[in-house]
């Protein structure tokens, strides 16, 4: 019996030096592939960015800038400061024809529209990726009864 119990005991300590061992020489290999592989950097942003703030000021949810001008490929933060859930929604029919596709928001419920940002100070980033110029309208869903929209205008 002790020496069945020896011999398990000696099988584990072996198996978990055997599991060590192959978890060094895996680290050594992805260390040694980091350190051939050239540093990726970061593609540089085309345009400028622009902040927007989502708040309820007293009793009226609103953007702080409600109208701002803009540049095609520049990108729009909208964040949620306040008075949330808020979202970022275009209405189709408000902006340039064909210029949806030139629309890119993340995150996203579809392509016009942002999803639900629940979260203190959650993000919607959106891109105007070769964008034609003129108005595009836009509204926070869960408050568009309240009056909650705002405008883009490219430049």
């Amino acid at each position: 019996m002790r020496v069945t119990s020896m011999m398990a005991g000696l099988v584990l300590v072996l198996a978990a030096c055997g599991g060590e061992k192959k978890a060094d020489n895996a680290a050594a290999t992805t260390d040694s592939t980091a350190m051939s592989t050239p540093a990726m950097t970061a593609p540089a942003t085309a345009g400028a960015t622009h902040d927007v703030d989502m708040v309820m000021d007293g009793t009226q949810p609103k953007f702080q800038p409600a109208s701002i001008n803009v540049k095609a490929g520049d990108v729009i933060r909208f964040h949620n400061k306040s008075g949330g859930p808020h979202s970022v929604n275009f209405w189709p029919d408000s902006i340039p024809a064909n210029a949806a596709s030139a629309i890119s928001i993340t995150p996203a419920s579809s392509a016009l529209d942002s999803e639900t940002i629940l979260e203190q100070d959650g993000v919607v980033t959106v891109t105007l990726k070769n964008a034609p110029t003129g108005t595009y309208k836009f509204y926070c869903m869960p408050h568009l009864a309240l009056g909650m929209v705002g405008q883009l205008t490219v430049q």
